[in-house]
C-alpha cells in the first residue's frame, strides 16, 4: 500500500521535469558551454568562466548566510586556503603532474574542513556580529600569514604555477567543431563541469531534510532548538560543507587563472565582493548567486570602458569626468538593484511570481 509521503514524493519527481526553472539552469548550463565556440574570445570566455567560478563560492556563502542563518565575513579564507594548496602542490613538488593536483585539492580539503570544525566548535556560540568578527579575525590573521610568510606563499608577489598534462597552456590537441582545442579550452570545460557539480551538489543539500533543518534554525533557532534539532551541531556541518565548496571553488580558480597571491585569494575585497554578489542575486535563493557574479563581473569589464565615451559625447567636459569616474556609476546601479530589488533579483523576482499565482 503506497503511503501519502511515498505518493507525494512520486508526483514530485514527476512534476520536477516540467518545472520551467530546471529548462532555465539548464539553458543557462548550455550558454555556458557554448560561449568559447560561440564568441571565440578570450575576454568572453574568461569573463564567462569567472562568473561560474564566483557563482559556486557566492553560493556556497550563501548556504552560511541565507539557509542556515551564519553571518560570516571569513568565507572567502577558504576560497584561499583552495587556490594557495593547489598552487604550492603543483608548483612545489617538482614538475606538475595530475597527482599533485589532486593532492592539492586532498589538503585543501581536509585543511578547510578541519579549520571550520574548529572556528564553529570555538566561535559559534557567539552570536550575530561579534561572530563575524571573530572570522573576520581569523581571515585577516590568515592574509597576513599569507604575505609575511615569503618563503612558502611567494609573498605579495604571490605564486604562478604551471598546470600539469592537459591543461598545460602550450597543450594542443587539434580542433573540435572549428575551434582549436588546446589546454586552455580544456581547462574551461574541466573548471565549468567541477562548478556545475558543485552546484547540483549544494541544491541538494539544501533540499535534503538537513538543509530545511538548517532552515528551521535560520528562521528560529529557539524554536528549532525546543523541537529537538541538534543546533549548534548542524551549524558547524553546514559551515564545514560550505567552506569545503569555497576551498574546491578557490583550486579552481588556480587552475585557471594559474595565479594567486594574498590580495586576489585572502583580501577583504574579496569577501566585499561575495557579500555584493549574494546581494544583488538573492540572499536564500542559491541560485540568484550566478546572477549577482554575472552583474558584478560583467558591470567591472565594461564600465571601465565607458573613459572612452567622453569624445564621443561632444567632449563635454561633465561626460568626460562621469565616464573616467566608473565606480561612481557602479555604485548608482548598485543602489539602483538594491531599491528595486530588495530582496535580489531572483529573490523579488520569486515574490513578484508567487503574488501573481495567488489568488485574489
Amino acid at each position: 500500500m503506497t503511503t501519502p509521503i511515498a505518493s507525494a514524493r512520486r508526483d514530485e519527481r514527476a512534476r520536477r521535469w516540467r518545472r520551467p526553472t530546471l529548462w532555465l539552469r539548464l539553458g543557462v548550463l548550455a550558454l555556458f558551454v557554448l560561449v568559447p565556440v560561440a564568441v571565440p574570445s578570450f575576454q568572453a570566455t574568461d569573463l564567462a568562466i569567472k562568473i561560474a567560478l564566483f557563482g559556486a563560492l557566492v553560493a556556497s556563502y550563501d548556504v552560511v548566510i541565507g539557509y542556515t542563518g551564519i553571518v560570516s565575513f571569513g568565507h572567502a579564507m577558504f576560497f584561499g586556503f583552495g587556490a594557495y594548496s593547489v598552487a604550492l602542490a603543483v608548483g612545489r613538488f617538482g614538475a606538475p603532474t595530475y597527482g599533485h593536483l589532486l593532492l592539492g585539492f586532498g589538503i585543501a580539503v581536509l585543511l578547510s574542513a578541519l579549520v571550520a570544525t574548529l572556528i564553529g566548535a570555538f566561535s559559534l556560540r557567539v552570536k550575530l556580529i561579534f561572530f563575524a568578527m571573530i572570522t573576520l579575525a581569523f581571515a585577516e590573521f590568515a592574509g597576513i600569514l599569507a604575505v609575511q610568510w615569503s618563503a612558502l606563499s611567494g609573498g605579495e608577489d604571490g605564486l604562478s604555477p604551471k598546470m600539469p598534462g592537459l591543461f598545460a597552456v602550450g597543450w594542443e590537441g587539434g580542433r573540435v567543431l572549428g575551434v582549436p582545442l588546446t589546454g586552455k579550452l580544456v581547462t574551461y570545460y574541466v573548471v565549468l563541469a567541477a562548478c556545475a557539480a558543485l552546484f547540483l551538489v549544494m541544491a541538494r543539500f539544501v533540499a535534503s531534510p538537513l538543509g530545511r533543518a538548517l532552515q528551521a534554525i535560520r528562521d528560529n533557532e529557539l524554536r528549532a532548538e525546543a523541537l529537538g534539532v541538534p543546533t549548534f551541531t548542524l551549524q558547524i556541518v553546514s559551515s564545514s560543507f560550505a567552506s569545503v565548496v569555497a576551498t574546491i571553488v578557490g583550486g579552481c580558480y588556480v587552475m585557471w587563472v594559474r595565479y594567486v597571491n594574498p590580495e586576489s585569494a585572502l583580501g577583504v575585497p574579496l569577501m566585499l565582493d561575495v557579500l555584493l554578489m549574494v546581494i544583488i542575486g538573492g540572499i536564500g535563493t542559491l541560485w540568484g548567486s550566478v546572477i549577482g557574479a554575472a552583474v558584478l563581473l560583467t558591470a567591472r569589464l565594461l564600465l571601465p570602458d565607458l573613459r572612452g565615451l567622453g569624445t564621443l559625447l561632444g567632449g563635454s567636459e561633465i561626460a568626460q569626468r562621469l565616464t573616467e569616474r566608473w565606480l561612481l556609476v557602479f555604485g548608482v546601479l548598485f543602489v539602483l538593484v538594491v531599491f528595486f530589488f530588495p530582496k535580489g533579483v531572483l529573490g523579488t523576482t520569486r515574490d513578484a511570481l508567487a503574488r501573481r499565482r495567488r489568488p485574489a
